[in-house]
């Protein structure tokens, strides 16, 4: 945590308010986003109770499991979850726009440019809390490898049919999900606590009523009270007013209403596939018909305030303008989406349960490369985020107060212009220390010299200043001008190629195993 996040949540406790720690929203957030609010069994990570899912705020879909340990039960949950999320991420594969990608010829073996298709826009899951994000892994996990009646005739318990290509989806939204400043699946509480610091632990800032008590306390009212009453308040009958549904339940709901209403649906199914004659059939049916509204209508309970709870988040982070940079991660995320629309319309095999050792590792180098340039391009595009930063001693901003020409003693001399910056910030230079300064969008280095009195810092530019031997007009600062100079590199440079999985070293697992799991069938399910 920065000391200027430290400050804020110093201020949020005097305040009793949520401070900003953003003066803009550095994640996108989609026109039409498809909420999902999951709810699980205690105690069974992998065993679904219900969910809340849709893209209207007013019209959501309750899925149920009334009997979460009977597996027919669980597979038509997932159907109907399937039904719900496939059409809305199939509604986003087609609409594609012309763009230009790199790639190696196998020829030449060198970069060249090629024209590809690329989906103009993505899907976004938004779940209430990171622990959402982990259940849609699991469920992920859990169905990408189920095999169908029509893959395979013979298989004990068969999945419906498009269960499998829903866990393919869902574990690509996962694995996306790690990447730093990705936004197809997204938990509002990361979204709220990287917009505003309150005054709780980071760990209660995971329970999205007690945050979001946080940012709408009034004025005159205090944050801390308002989010002790989210977190413990209770009705009569010893149940939370706001339940967070993280996808757990709470215990005395578990204890006290719903272990009384599973025990009702069982008895009454029992007593229906007991019924020895058609009249004695229908009255059982409709005990049972009953015993699962009354399920349905605590799962409804239960999750119904989250629901809300995530949509009043949306409004409140669509009140602050979008980053610079958000629009550019968003884009990264589009390629990734497109690339497995492409994946699965080719009818390649679902995501290995293990990664080989080549791909672990490029999965690595791309979330650090990722979470250096979020952490870069944050700061460029917010002030608060920067004066955090300035004071790390990772950036520092001043006046010019002199400019000199001076050029380089090479064969063909170069502009090499001193410029004196007075700054009242402390940065960490050393001996020819590169810093950095935003040029029309693009990074311009230069190198520090020598401290001055009076806070002033003398550093030497080295490019971006044309190729005459005159510097381009705009490409040097002039006297009076307040920049804003980094220590941190503004893009990230990638890192070494790593070997083919084929030519795997044998310190590394060596080449994937010919007795790899030979790829499910293809059928017409499993294309978009």
């Amino acid at each position: 945590m920065s000391l200027i996040d430290s400050l804020a949540r110093l201020e949020a406790v005097t305040t009793g308010r949520a401070q900003p720690r953003a003066t803009v929203r550095h994640r996108h957030i989609s026109q039409r986003p498809l909420v999902l609010v999951p709810l699980i069994t205690a105690g069974e990570a992998g065993a679904p109770l219900g969910a809340l899912v849709g893209t209207e705020r007013t019209s959501p879909r309750l899925l149920v499991v009334p009997q979460p340990r009977d597996r027919d039960l669980r597979f038509a949950f997932l159907a109907e979850l399937a039904e719900i999320v496939l059409p809305y991420v199939d509604g986003f594969a087609d609409d594609v726009e012309a763009a230009e990608r790199s790639e190696t010829d196998p020829e030449t073996g060198k970069r060249v440019k090629v024209e590809v298709d690329l989906c103009a826009d993505a899907p976004q899951l938004i779940v209430p809390s990171r622990a959402g994000i982990e259940f849609v892994r699991l469920l992920g996990r859990s169905m990408r490898f189920r095999r169908t009646a029509e893959q395979d005739p013979e298989t004990p318990y068969p999945a419906p049919p498009r269960v499998p290509l829903l866990g393919r989806w869902l574990t690509h939204f996962g694995e996306r999900a790690r990447v730093p400043g990705s936004a197809l699946l997204t938990a509002m509480t990361e979204l709220l606590s990287r917009h505003w610091a309150t005054g709780q632990s980071s760990l209660e800032d995971q329970h999205l009523g007690a945050l979001l008590a946080w940012i709408e306390a009034p004025e005159g009212t205090s944050g801390a009270e308002a989010a002790l009453r989210a977190e413990l308040a209770r009705d009569g009958d010893g149940q939370l007013l706001c339940p967070p549904a993280g996808p757990a339940t709470d215990p005395a709901f578990d204890n006290d209403l719903l272990a009384p209403a599973m025990e009702r649906y069982d008895r009454a199914r029992g007593a229906l596939a007991a019924a020895e004659d058609g009249v004695e059939a229908d009255e059982r049916l409709g005990r049972l018909t009953a015993a699962e509204r009354e399920i349905h209508a605590l799962i409804d309970s239960r999750t119904r305030p989250t629901w809300d709870a995530v949509w009043r988040g949306l409004d409140a982070l669509c009140t602050l303008p979008e980053a610079a940079h958000a629009a550019d991660r968003w884009t990264r995320d589009r390629w990734s989406f497109t690339g497995h629309r492409d994946r699965v319309t080719a009818g390649e095999p679902p995501q290995p349960r293990v990664d080989d050792a080549v791909t672990a590792a490029n999965k690595l180098a791309t979330r650090e490369r990722e979470q250096a340039r979020l952490d870069a391009q944050e700061a460029l595009d917010d002030p608060l985020v920067m004066a955090g930063r300035r004071l790390a001693g990772e950036a520092f901003a001043g006046e010019v107060t002199e400019v000199v020409m001076a050029y380089s003693e090479a064969k063909s001399p170069r502009p090499r212009p001193l410029v004196t910056v007075r700054t009242d910030d402390r940065p960490h230079l050393g001996e020819r220390t590169k810093v950095f300064r935003s040029l029309g969008g693009k990074p311009q280095t230069a190198e520090f010299v020598a401290y001055e009195a009076a806070g002033s810092v003398v550093l030497r530019l080295t490019d971006k200043m044309g190729r005459g031997k005159e510097p381009e007009p705009g490409s040097v600062p002039e006297k009076g001008d307040r920049i804003c100079w980094t220590l941190f590199e503004h893009e990230q440079r990638g890192g070494p190629k790593l070997p083919d999985p084929e030519n795997t070293p044998w310190t590394h697992g060596g080449p994937p195993s010919d007795a790899a799991e030979s790829p499910d069938p293809v059928t017409a399910e499993d294309t978009l």
